[in-house]
């Protein structure tokens, strides 16, 4: 009887895993299918298999607290530990020192002088607005600072907008993500001292210490992990499973110096790996973020599963209302335009106070440090009972929802409104400067495309800038270019220099973030399938124009006087025409009605049509003087 009990809660362990992960990933993939954002589709996907299932079934599909800590188990909050804990990581994985430096003053001011008026502020919301406990409201306003990168770049994206006020929503999200964490932790331990009735000076310096051994180890596990690497004591293919196996061995040994502390100690773990200048740290960071995704997936779920009915009906009311009126036209626009007064132009501090959507660390923490209070306030020797505890959750979930719902939806029309976003179309990122990417990006120009000619060396950018192209000179694989390149200015790349292999590197670099439809290079591959002697498909981006037609061709055929030609096709001239006039000409793309380019290669032929302008590359067209004078030459 026992084992078969045991067999079916294993059964059900089982399948609640799979249910958790086929629902997180699969509402990643419809966000990526629709353009929306996956935060919500996430949350809307862990409602419906939880407090809706329950509603309409009268028991929940998914439910997580019986799951996990069924049969006297206390395994929920340890999961959502350790997965908070890794999604830290891996923002302070970004957080480079001197890219805070290279942000502006603005972001600085932000960090250092918003974020503190942020948490004061938005205690008083939390307290008076949403009627939290004192205790409760200082511990949420700490986290609800946080405003996630994962959320703010594909709204910057959709909103086409670039330039400074880009950039200090980008990098206030990276900065902040993991300064609300600490604020937070900093906050819950202070309260956890005065609830257990302990001296709150004593104790605080026992805090301030634990939190220094903390970022102690921090920083010792990245300067070993450093170190290791340097010295070659590691082989690459173990590299990624050592760093996500030293997290969570950083936390558990953190866990033991003073509770929570863990969070502390894998955040500044992350930081001395991204200032460490460790070669092969792109790499790391990508299997980081994969991981990343899969647990953002899963919390997401647990958390939006895990929710009550009548939490959410408790939370529906006029005070949650007031509470996210007050957070959103009080306490965001009073921290920014207090904080970067002098140093941001109107229209860029109107936008700025207003855009700040909420990610997954502001709902993780916020749900993690609801917990604990509430455990905390069934402790026999606590002091304090934390009214609203339990409100935490749902609260954060409904500022994530209004934020990333109002602000994905008014991000561009305001932009636009306030003339700060980009009036023109993305472009074409072209990497690699020659007399042929030249002449190419010239007619992307003609054609109402707009090109950036892309390359490290300042001379071969010479005759681009001379003809009054865009140009950007760096590195565009370099951390230095996610700053200084304005990603929202194009939606593709082609690499286009005489190194196969570096293309290829350049169209890997951009993949994930444009996807790989997007990323184009010139190759000597005849079709897109996989040759063994080649770059794999894996690495590398779509073939630009056909076989043969490599770097070496092309500029061959460039000294033999081909050149670049638009044509516009109509109803008398149509692409079969096109093809028998000049049939040595390469097709190279194909400008449709909607203004999209599009490059052309082996299984990606022109469809033609009314309208539509073919880009090609062929010899000169002859003109009909020296037809004749060729005609009478070989008579």
């Amino acid at each position: 009887m026992d084992f078969a009990l045991a067999g079916a809660g294993s059964g059900e362990l089982i399948f609640a895993c799979a249910l958790i992960g086929a629902l997180g990933i699969g509402a990643q993939w419809l966000a990526w299918r629709l353009q929306a954002p996956a935060i919500v589709l996430m949350a809307l996907a862990g409602l419906a298999a939880g407090p809706l299932w329950a509603v309409i079934f009268g028991a929940p599909l998914l439910d997580p607290e019986r799951v996990f800590n069924g049969g006297g188990n206390d395994l929920l909050r340890p999961i959502v530990s350790l997965a908070v804990a890794v999604i830290l990581f891996e923002g302070g994985l970004v957080l480079k020192f001197e890219n805070l430096r290279d942000a502006g003053a603005a972001v600085r001011r932000m960090v250092f002088i918003g974020g503190p008026l942020a948490w004061f502020f938005g205690t008083l919301a939390a307290r008076y607005a949403a009627g939290l406990d004192w205790s409760s409201s200082i511990v949420f306003a700490g986290v609800m600072v946080v405003t996630g990168p994962t959320v703010i770049m594909p709204l910057l994206r959709q909103s086409k907008l670039g330039g400074r006020t880009g950039q200090f929503l980008k990098w206030e999200g990276i900065v902040n993500d993991p300064v609300g964490a600490l604020f937070a932790v900093a906050s819950f331990e202070i309260i956890r001292v005065a609830a257990t009735g302990e001296s709150i000076l004593g104790k605080g310096a026992m805090i301030v210490l634990a939190a220094g051994m903390g970022v102690a180890l921090g920083i010792a596990f990245g300067w070993a992990m450093v170190r290791a690497f340097r010295a070659g004591w590691t082989p690459e293919y173990l590299k990624a499973p050592i760093i996500f196996a030293s997290i969570i061995l950083c936390y558990a040994l953190a866990e033991q110096i003073e509770k929570e502390i863990g969070l502390v100690a894998v955040t500044a773990y992350g930081m001395t790996l991204a200032n460490s200048r460790l070669a092969g740290i792109a790499e790391l960071r990508k299997f980081k973020e994969d991981i990343a995704v899969l647990l953002v997936s899963g919390v997401f779920v647990i958390l939006t599963a895990n929710l009550r009915p009548d939490v959410i009906k408790d939370a529906l009311t006029w005070r949650t209302l007031a509470f996210l009126l007050c957070m959103l036209f009080i306490v965001r626009p009073l921290s920014v335009w207090i904080a970067t007064f002098g140093t941001l132009k109107r229209n860029e501090a109107l936008l700025l106070g207003w855009i700040a959507p909420r990610g997954i660390v502001a709902v993780a923490v916020s749900s993690l440090f609801a917990t604990l209070l509430e455990d905390l306030g069934r402790r026999g020797d606590s002091k304090f009972y934390f009214s609203g505890a339990e409100q935490i959750t749902p609260l954060a979930f409904a500022m994530v929802f209004v934020t990333v719902v109002l602000h994905g939806f008014t991000i561009g029309p305001l932009a636009r409104r306030l003339g700060l976003a980009r009036k023109e179309k993305p472009g074409v990122l072209l990497v690699g400067v020659n007399p042929w990417s030249i002449d190419l990006a010239k007619v992307l120009r003609d054609v109402g495309i707009e090109p950036i000619l892309a390359d490290n060396n300042w001379r071969r950018l010479r005759p681009a800038r001379e003809a009054g192209l865009n140009t950007f000179f760096g590195e565009v694989l370099s951390e230095d270019a996610e700053v200084r390149l304005d990603h929202s200015a194009f939606d593709q790349v082609v690499g286009l220099s005489a190194n196969e292999p570096y293309n290829a590197l350049v169209s890997g670099h951009f993949a994930p973030e444009l996807g790989r439809h997007k990323v184009y290079q010139l190759s000597a591959q005849d079709t897109e399938d996989e040759d063994p002697r080649a770059i794999g498909m894996g690495t590398r981006g779509r073939t630009l124009i056909k076989r043969g037609r490599g770097y070496d061709s092309l500029i061959r055929d460039h000294y033999r006087g081909w050149t670049f030609g638009k044509t516009k096709l109509t109803d008398e001239y149509d692409l079969k025409d096109f093809r028998e006039d000049r049939p040595k000409s390469d097709i190279v793309a194909e400008l449709r009605l909607d203004g999209t380019i599009m490059f052309l290669g082996p299984n990606r032929e022109p469809k033609g049509g009314e309208g539509v302008t073919l880009i090609s590359f062929g010899p000169a067209k002859p003109s009909e003087s020296e037809k004749e004078l060729a005609s009478a030459q070989a008579g």
